[in-house]
C-alpha cells in the first residue's frame, strides 16, 4: 500500500521561508504526479503545484509562481515544496496528492481527482 506523508510545517515570519517534503512509502508508483494542494481557514482546498515523474513537468498557480519551487530527489520517493517570501496569505494546511496516470503537468491536472491524500501538515505565516 502506497502512503503519502507531508513534514516541514511551522510558523514563520512574513518574508521566510519553509520547506515541505512529502515522502512516498510503500510499493513503486511507477510514472506519477504530485500535487501541492493547500486550504486556507475556512477556504476550499487548492492546488498550488505540480510535479510529474513522467515528463518532468511542472507547475504553479499564479499566487505562487516565482516564489515556490517544487523538486524531487533522484529516487523521487521524496518532493519537495520550497517555499520562499512567505505571506499571511500561504497560511493553511497543506497536503500532498498523487495522480497515478501518466500525466504532464498544467492547470487541469490540478482539478483531477487524486488518488492518494497525505494527512497535511499546517503552515503558519505570522505578519
Amino acid at each position: 500500500q502506497v502512503q503519502l506523508l507531508e513534514s516541514g510545517g511551522g510558523v514563520v515570519q512574513a518574508g521566510g521561508s519553509l520547506r515541505l517534503s512529502c515522502s512516498v512509502s510503500g510499493r513503486t508508483l511507477g510514472r506519477y504526479s504530485i500535487i501541492w494542494f493547500r486550504q486556507a481557514p475556512g477556504k476550499e482546498r487548492v492546488g498550488v503545484s505540480c510535479i510529474s515523474t513522467y515528463d518532468d513537468s511542472t507547475y504553479y498557480v499564479d499566487s505562487v509562481k516565482g516564489r515556490f519551487t517544487i523538486s524531487t530527489d533522484n529516487a523521487k520517493t521524496t518532493i519537495y515544496l520550497q517555499m520562499n517570501n512567505l505571506t499571511p496569505e500561504d497560511t493553511a494546511v497543506y497536503y500532498c496528492a498523487a495522480y497515478t496516470v501518466q500525466a504532464a503537468c498544467n492547470k487541469w491536472l490540478l482539478t483531477y481527482g487524486m488518488d492518494l491524500w497525505g494527512k497535511g501538515t499546517l503552515v503558519t505565516v505570522s505578519p
